[in-house]
């Protein structure tokens, strides 16, 4: 039989113990999303350069949170290019830097570099840095846009130029 004086013991053992066992602890705070993080599309103007001529441009933009980005124009075709990749980060509030790549084809000089197995060859590569604003309800932006081009061993080349952009958010 069990005393009254060992249950007394036992019973504040139990409570002793669960309270020194560890409480259950609340998940730990998602970090706050960047306003920026999202899909965009902006309108292009560009005033000096090599790609001044080139009317009604537009570009895709995907920032993600862990600040990288991915962009794409409707001359992606004129000539042949991929997207642009690079990342991004912000700089005050609503105030956010981009940096991304892109690489530069040549068309090639005859019909038949392309079927031989040639054709849009590699030239190069441009590198854009874009300084944007958002709005305060952070569905529209500006921003000014440089790009700089370089050869394939990497040095500066002809090219690059400065603009402006229009953006606007991606929404349902």
């Amino acid at each position: 039989m069990v005393t009254s004086q060992f249950r007394a013991v036992l019973l504040f053992s139990a409570t002793l113990f669960a309270g020194c066992s560890p409480s259950p602890s609340a998940e730990p705070a998602a970090p706050p999303v960047s306003p920026l993080v999202g899909a965009w599309q902006s309108n292009i103007t560009f005033t000096t350069g090599a790609f001044v001529t080139m009317k009604e441009l537009r570009f895709l933009y995907s920032y993600n949170a862990g600040g990288t980005m991915t962009e794409s124009s409707n001359y992606d075709g004129v000539p042949p290019t991929p997207p642009a990749y690079g990342v991004w980060r912000e700089v005050g509030p609503n105030k956010f830097e981009t940096r991304y790549i892109f690489y530069i084809t040549k068309p090639p000089a005859a019909f038949q570099e392309i079927t031989s197995g040639g054709g849009w060859m590699p030239t190069g590569h441009g590198v854009i840095t874009e300084t944007i604003t958002l709005s305060a309800d952070g569905n529209s932006s500006t921003s000014t846009i440089h790009w700089d081009a370089f050869d394939l061993a990497g040095k500066p080349a002809a090219g690059g130029g400065d603009g402006t952009t229009q953006g606007t958010r991606i929404t349902f």
